[in-house]
């Protein structure tokens, strides 16, 4: 029995979705007949015909005014009443409390992905940690996690705009390497210009359309009632708690930046309950279903965005959660950062100060830059000669410590 499968036919058969069996069959590499089965099978279990009631005229109107417009019972019975209803509020009450109720339980029938198929995304918002001056970082954190693997990537961000999800959308693709063939969201503003309700409705917003089709993923959005159709990243939501340890143990953003990066490694390395297994070891299986990423042309069409930058006292700043190496100098001074052709420039009142190519190191320093910081501070003392073969065999140890990705 292919219980994939299975649990994909029951949940669209629960979702009230018309399950295409050569659609199925296609997205689960089985023969369609396969598919029908299970429909055919789910279809002799469907309950007997219930008996009338007094409310079954406007059943209709009141699943409609709870899903879609988040009615109350009690609004919706004087609504229908003056419509010619002429039952009572506690039929209209239980109505609706069972309906609430038959629609999560739906929603909690558990199923699996095969690898490749399936990526959630949401956010963690308005989080709030204490650096050790006292200072209050209110972040959102970017979330995002592959359905058979369990692969994450996370990510703070100041803001929760549409082309900062597109730009941690992209990174989690690059750090995970590839792309699943569907994304579930919730109704955010950002991904849908009408919210996915029990009618179905959903609208999704044209530029989203646009970087899912240039992407090669396809747009879910989950109904009212339906928390498990999100249960793995909402999970991945609660372990966001344990970042606030970290409070009153570090500096700036840049620190907290890092904080959260090695959490990431820490929570892709941690056995999963559901499986068994750490993210990372199943991942080494589900990242040769993935889809590759497309040109750098068409990925900066939307993550393409100058930002600023205050340069640290270590000469460096951070994008993309990497730092990069500017000239010491500019330490201290904020910087303009604009992305291109797979280039990061740095500006400073209009002239460029640095280029490097973007990459997934943490630390990205250009030869040049690393021996002014040399220079400048403990090896101000030495030779030029010296700090020249000092950098080149640092930069040679940094390529073999931080060469490479991993979740």
């Amino acid at each position: 029995m292919r219980k994939d499968v299975y649990n994909e036919v029951q949940r669209q058969m629960s979702n009230d979705i018309k399950v295409n069996c050569a659609e199925v069959g296609r997205r689960f590499s089985c023969d369609p007949r396969t598919v029908k089965r299970y429909v055919d099978g789910a279809s002799l279990n469907r309950t007997a015909h219930k008996k009338s009631s007094i409310l079954d005229n406007y059943k209709e109107i009141v699943m409609d005014k709870i899903d879609n417009f988040g009615a109350t019972a009690r609004a919706t019975y004087y609504f229908i009443k003056k419509r010619g209803y002429e039952g009572g509020y506690n039929t209209v009450k239980r109505f609706a409390k069972n309906h609430k109720q038959e629609q999560i339980k739906k929603a909690t029938v558990r199923f699996e992905t095969f690898p490749g198929l399936q990526a959630q995304v949401d956010w963690k918002e308005k989080f709030k940690l204490i650096s050790k001056n006292g200072e209050i970082f209110e972040v959102n954190i970017f979330l995002y996690v592959l359905g058979y693997s369990r692969g994450k990537y996370i990510e703070i961000t100041l803001d929760k705009k549409q082309d900062t999800l597109f730009r941690c959308m992209t990174n989690a693709f690059q750090c995970t390497d590839g792309i699943p063939q569907e994304i579930w969201f919730d109704n955010m503003t950002t991904v849908v210009d009408r919210p996915n309700t029990q009618s179905g409705n959903v609208k999704i917003n044209i530029k989203m359309q646009h970087y899912a089709k240039d992407l090669g993923f396809s747009v879910n959005v989950c109904k009212a009632y339906r928390p498990q159709t999100k249960g793995k990243v909402e999970a991945l939501a609660k372990l966001m708690d344990r970042l606030v340890v970290f409070n009153n143990e570090f500096e700036d953003i840049d620190e907290l930046v890092q904080i959260v990066r090695e959490f990431n490694y820490d929570i892709n390395n941690e056995v999963c309950q559901s499986t068994g297994k750490t993210p990372n070891f199943l991942h080494n299986i589900e990242k040769e279903h993935l889809k590759r990423l497309p040109s750098d042309d068409i990925i900066e069409t939307y993550v393409n965005l100058t930002v600023q930058r205050k340069v640290s006292k270590e000469s460096m700043i951070t994008y993309n959660q990497n730092k990069y190496s500017v000239p010491v100098k500019y330490i201290g001074e904020t910087v303009n950062i604009t992305p291109y052709a797979g280039t990061l420039k740095v500006y400073f009142h209009n002239e460029q100060i640095a280029s490097h190519l973007i990459s997934n190191k943490y630390l990205n320093y250009q030869e040049d830059h690393l021996a002014q910081i040399y220079k400048s501070d403990v090896y101000k003392y030495r030779t030029d000669d010296e700090i020249e073969a000092f950098t080149r065999q640092h930069l040679a140890d940094l390529d073999l410590l931080l060469g490479g990705s991993n979740l």
